[in-house]
């Protein structure tokens, strides 16, 4: 019995399984918000990615519609709107006053004007296919600097020399959702999904092989002071000393604070 598989059936085989990874995807900053909630602090987490992410979402809801055959983008976009507007409302129930204010002012500026902006425009003044083109390479183009987004913790890796804000599922996972989409993109003749995703791929593999090679390093570097070879006058001033004598006139006290001081990032061991 032959099979003939067609090119719709791979692309739409490929659109499927790119949903299932993106929605995993889409689910991983669950841990953090559910610490969020149970702690009822946002510890200093910004809320920044999450709105590009929404703002992401939505252009690519808006191209899909504008393509009439976009079903599978439709489908993972909405449920990724879903989701980051759940993320965003906890941030902004439990985020101190600043980084609220900060957050909604955001929201207005990139998913409210810029959007609306965007929507505009394209109405407009451009229509047909020509609509459809100038809106792909804006949601390309906006997915290349979403992609790029990882070089900081990339550059943070390489710098700390620890894995501990790059998990190795996460970045395999994204570079399996850029492979899948990529494929979706070719097969569907849509270079403005294919194009981005060559550089996720790109970006995934990098964070993977910077994870290979660093994974085994100690996240906590301890600087390691011996006293001996500390000032020596340090050990004959004794406690009763440093207790009865002006801290500002003695400088075996000064010199002996100076360097305590500059050991201070340092961990003891006792």
């Amino acid at each position: 019995m032959v099979i003939h598989i067609t090119i719709h059936t791979l692309a739409f085989a490929f659109g499927l399984l790119g949903n299932i990874v993106s929605f995993m995807v889409y689910l991983a900053p669950v841990p953090t918000f559910y610490r969020i909630y149970k702690k009822k602090s946002t510890e200093g987490f910004q809320s920044i990615p999450y709105v590009v992410a929404l703002l992401s979402a939505m252009l690519w809801i808006y191209y899909a519609m504008l393509k009439n055959e976009g079903a599978m983008l439709e489908t993972i976009n909405g449920i990724g709107c879903s989701i980051e507007a759940i993320y965003i409302t906890i941030y902004l129930v439990y985020a101190p006053k600043e980084a609220r204010v900060f957050t909604l002012k955001l929201l207005l500026l990139l998913n409210v004007g810029a959007y609306g902006l965007i929507l505009l425009l394209t109405f407009l003044l451009t229509n047909g296919s020509r609509q459809v083109m100038v809106v792909g390479w804006i949601c390309a183009g906006f997915s290349i600097s979403v992609f790029a987004s990882p070089l900081s913790i990339m550059r943070q890796v390489i710098r700390t020399k620890s894995v501990e804000f790059m998990p190795f599922l996460l970045s395999f996972f994204l570079t399996l959702c850029a492979v899948l989409w990529f494929c979706y993109g070719l097969l569907k003749n849509d270079l403005y999904i294919a194009i981005p995703n060559v550089l996720g791929f790109a970006f995934g593999i990098t964070q993977m092989i910077l994870y290979m090679v660093y994974k085994d390093t100690k996240k906590d570097f301890k600087c390691e002071v011996k006293l001996p070879q500390l000032n020596p006058n340090i050990n004959s001033i004794t406690t009763e000393e440093l207790k009865a004598q002006p801290r500002g006139d003695q400088p075996q006290y000064n010199e002996a604070n100076r360097q305590m001081g500059n050991a201070a990032p340092a961990e003891f061991n006792v």
